[in-house]
């Protein structure tokens, strides 16, 4: 538990001051948003404001994870000692700043050519494609179960598939916060309730388990490593909050959504809860499927289901406040936390008897 507390703390205090360093370098550099046309009568004034600040809370969150790790003190006195790292926490840390790069990548391509488009799809789609193959063949050497998994793993093995749906997690997790962040603060706080669910169900799958490694009952690897990188990307992302919340100061960027859905994929992955993060972060799903069902309806009929999407727009355009919006919506990811983490624990319940 010390180990999640330093995580957290110290992700926390390296994001909440150094964010207002990144935007104050961002300014001086030009490197502002780009609103696309459709929504600048609601949003134009948000035209400029400093992004690409997922970077500040992607290296919070390394760093925390990493220093978390440095033992200082024991019963015998000062020391300096280095707890050995698993590989479930490698592995986060892979997807976390691998699909960060990528969106960096994105990020950095929309300043430099000063639009609001940025990889081409092919492109995007390659830089995902090797981090998902990456990280499908470490996790099958360290010994990650290649099953579907719900609270966990349900016997259907894909084998040499596992990588495909590898891809399906990361990109769909991935594109589902880049949907929901174009809002103030909609992304952050509501990634920070998904990750912090994370938090709760790996160190719990330690705590129940006596696994350090491969744990014997959720077959997760390296839980005690996976609930201290979700503490320290909680407390980062609570950090860089505090300055993206309404109005906000810096935006998150590709870097930002694009690192925060490769570690809820890989988080959930790892834990084996792959289909359960679509309840838990149900919000993401919500946001992905409104531009699914708009594209589908008008290629098809020619009408549009939602005023715009994805949906969070389509309540803007309605005429609810910005803030009001992103309120709801924390409660509704809130909600599907909560079900989410009580589905969890009636499984555990099952488990030993109780139900």
């Amino acid at each position: 538990m010390i180990r999640l507390l330093v995580a957290a703390a110290l992700a926390l205090v390296i994001s909440i001051f150094g964010t207002p360093y990144a935007i104050r370098l961002l300014r001086r550099r030009g490197i502002g948003q780009f609103i696309q046309e459709d929504i600048q009568g609601q949003h134009g004034h948000k035209q400029g404001t400093p992004t690409m600040g997922g970077v500040v809370f992607v290296f919070a969150a390394a760093i925390g994870w990493f220093l978390s790790h440095m033992r200082l003190w024991t019963p015998d006195g000062f020391t300096v000692e280095v707890i050995p790292f698993g590989d479930g926490g490698w592995l986060a840390l892979l997807a976390l700043v691998g699909m960060a790069f990528v969106g960096f990548l994105d990020d950095w391509v929309k300043y430099t050519r000063r639009r609001s488009l940025g990889l081409s799809k092919t492109a995007k789609f390659g830089g995902q494609i090797a981090i998902a193959g990456l990280f499908a063949f470490l996790a099958s050497k360290a010994g990650i179960v290649t099953e579907i998994s719900f609270v966990r793993p349900l016997g259907i093995d894909l084998g040499v598939f596992f990588v495909v749906w590898v891809l399906l997690m990361l990109t769909g997790a991935a594109n589902g916060v880049n949907l929901a962040d174009g809002m103030d603060g909609l992304a952050a706080g509501s990634s920070a309730l998904v990750i912090g669910a994370y938090t709760i169900i790996s160190f719990w799958q330690f705590r129940n388990s006596g696994g350090f490694r491969v744990d014997p009952i959720y077959h997760a690897l390296s839980p005690l490593e996976l609930a201290t990188i979700s503490a320290a990307m909680l407390g980062a992302l609570l950090g860089f909050l505090w300055w993206n919340a309404p109005p906000a100061k810096i935006f998150m960027g590709d870097v930002g959504s694009q690192g925060i859905g490769g570690l809820l994929a890989a988080l959930a992955l790892l834990t084996n809860t792959q289909l359960l993060l679509a309840l838990i972060g149900g919000i993401f799903v919500a946001e992905t499927l409104s531009v699914i069902i708009q594209v589908a309806s008008f290629r098809l009929t020619g009408k549009r289901v939602f005023r715009i999407a994805p949906i969070h727009f389509h309540f803007d355009l309605g005429g609810w406040p910005e803030t009001t919006v992103v309120i709801r919506f924390w409660i509704l990811t809130g909600i599907g936390v909560a079900l989410g983490l009580g589905l969890f624990y009636a499984d555990f319940l099952r488990l030993e008897g109780i139900l």
